[in-house]
């Protein structure tokens, strides 16, 4: 009964972050440097409006070019997604954006499509397939498909159990994990 109650205790509390963090607002995640340049909108006053936001953009501006702070498009974001596809990370929280109820942004990527630069045959007769962003796929399955050459165009897209299949050339998919 002790196990049991200690198991409970310990679930509880892996639980509180998660509920905690639920209840925080979006700003809150937002660097104080940018939190700092939009409170400015609140001051009535014109001229001490302005002076505020001379001064919190000039802060701004140095932090980005410090490195403090990184200013990135919908764009950038996008291409980040695609060439991190199939690698497993640890949890970044807000890197990448979040709608209005804290949910991952729509634009997740689920499938990429690229030109094979290099492919090689292992012992096993897996294949190893690097395509045009240097990212190296690796066949998992056994599954056997006519060669692959560079320049052929190659599919990949999530599967179940976060798993990846590839269609090299529209050919049968085969089951493949990313390594670098």
């Amino acid at each position: 009964m002790r196990h049991i109650v200690s198991l409970a205790i310990v679930i509880s509390a892996m639980s509180l972050p998660a509920s905690v963090a639920a209840q925080q607002s979006p700003a809150a995640d937002r660097p104080e440097v940018f939190r700092n340049l939009v409170q400015c909108r609140g001051i009535a006053d014109n001229a001490e409006r302005l002076a505020c936001y001379d001064r919190q953009t000039a802060i701004l501006d140095e932090a980005e070019r410090k490195n403090e702070v990184m200013v990135v498009d919908r764009q950038q974001v996008k291409k980040a997604k695609k060439g991190l596809f199939g690698l497993s990370l640890p949890s970044i929280g807000n890197l990448f954006g979040k709608d209005e109820a804290g949910k991952p942004a729509e634009e997740d990527v689920d499938s990429i499509e690229s030109t094979i630069t290099s492919v090689r045959q292992t012992p096993s007769g897996k294949w190893i397939v690097v395509i045009e962003d240097g990212a190296r796929w690796v066949q998992v399955d056994t599954k056997s498909i006519f060669d692959p050459k560079p320049g052929q165009p190659i599919r990949i897209r999530r599967a179940s159990l976060g798993s990846y299949m590839a269609n090299i050339n529209k050919q049968t998919a085969i089951r493949v994990r990313r390594e670098n």
